[in-house]
């Protein structure tokens, strides 16, 4: 039997009701027709998201440690499930916007009806798991919390109208001078150290040896990169690999996604609405093709995640490495030496996507506060474009 604990309660239980307070705020900007719609199989319906998370908590954690434990719908266990196959079916994901039942009012009182049964469990004498699963669950919110933003705006983009998400909506800051910070070859560690949370795929922590680099001062400008367009970057096959030379070719794509070319100049659809393109913030919404070919065209290249975590240990006061934009590497997704996944349905959490995608580090504008580190291990496809994802350039420093 598992030693029962007792833990520090209110902590908790304010964290856990300030972050699902978050998702109901970042929420409130839309319609209840906004939050029903979804724009493209990758993306999700704001509602799917509220209703979700709230899935994950009530699957995970009171179906496991609630006492007399009933679903407060059992129809939920499959329309909210997402890629769970050790819990069951799961509605498809490209019909995730096919479900105008229930309604955002019902999936408002499903979120209050999870955390009025989840305060009662906070009050009680509990194994450490509950504490662990608690953490996993909340990050998970945070993370779709980043997901509604960019999904939404993914979805308002397809409106002729453009209409804002909200007038004041997060934007990155404008990028400093440029420049590079050299690193000498070095035998270091990666993955998360302490004991602080992180997700199984930050794990175990490794030796990596670095030959001598150089990871730029900041990210890519719009204003670099429309002279990357303005020179023909993507007519240029030499520039691409032959995957996303392809990939352009076949959805005729000349510009980052949310671009808008005008008789007055660059435009950028943006969580304000269609803005005048900000010449000094980081370029947006660029898939891993593009940011390998703007890396050719500059004369460098993409920084491995290993490069990457290890300046920001190294050189923690780089600006832009949070915050701005996720930043691709060159490093594809895999299990680190020794990876092993955790038992049950939770180890496929992050393990069975370790393939076909590349990992990008950082944090962007929609990344919630406190939720990134050095460790954290962001992860796309190849041709990813909805994210908010951009640029820093590498290069040898021999």
């Amino acid at each position: 039997m598992l030693e029962q604990i007792k833990h520090p309660t209110a902590p908790l239980a304010e964290r856990f009701a300030a972050i699902r307070n978050t998702s109901a705020i970042r929420a409130a900007p839309l319609s209840d027709e906004d939050c029903a719609v979804q724009s493209m199989p990758d993306a999700s319906p704001v509602k799917w998201h509220l209703a979700h998370t709230s899935w994950f908590f009530e699957t995970f954690i009171l179906e496991r440690f609630e006492p007399g434990f009933a679903p407060f719908d059992p129809a939920f266990r499959i329309l909210f499930n997402s890629y769970y196959d050790g819990i069951g079916e799961q509605h498809p994901r490209p019909q995730r916007g096919l479900l105008t039942r229930p309604s955002r009012a019902e999936v408002m009182a499903y979120r209050a009806h999870v955390d009025t049964r989840m305060a009662a469990l906070f009050v009680r004498p509990m194994p450490e798991i509950f504490l662990s699963l608690c953490e996993l669950g909340l990050q998970h919110e945070q993370q779709h919390q980043e997901l509604m933003l960019t999904d939404a705006l993914h979805l308002l983009a397809q409106n002729p109208l453009l209409p804002c998400y909200a007038e004041a909506a997060p934007a990155p800051a404008p990028a400093s001078p440029s420049g590079w910070q050299a690193f000498p070859a070095i035998l270091t560690l990666i993955g998360h150290a302490g004991t602080s949370f992180c997700f199984d795929n930050e794990l175990p922590r490794h030796r990596v040896f670095l030959e001598s680099y150089a990871l730029a001062t900041r990210l890519v400008t719009n204003a670099e990169y429309a002279a990357f367009i303005e020179n023909g970057g993507y007519q240029t096959p030499s520039l691409w690999l032959s995957e996303g030379w392809d990939f352009i070719r076949a959805r005729n794509i000349t510009q980052p996604l949310h671009w808008h070319e005008t008789k007055t100049g660059w435009k950028q659809f943006t969580l304000s609405g269609l803005q005048p393109l900000a010449p000094d913030a980081p370029a947006l919404h660029l898939s891993y093709f593009e940011a390998c070919a703007y890396a050719q065209w500059a004369g460098a290249r993409l920084p491995s995640e290993a490069e990457w975590e290890h300046a920001a240990n190294t050189a923690p006061h780089l600006p832009q490495l949070y915050g701005a934009a996720w930043q691709w590497t060159s490093s594809s997704y895999a299990a680190y030496p020794g990876f092993l996944a955790p038992q049950g349905a939770i180890g496929e959490y992050n393990g069975k996507f370790m393939v076909n995608q590349y990992v990008l580090r950082g944090g962007s504008l929609a990344t919630p506060e406190g939720h990134t580190r050095t460790s954290y291990r962001n992860f796309f496809p190849a041709t990813a474009r909805w994210q908010f994802t951009g640029i820093r350039l590498a290069r040898g420093n021999s």
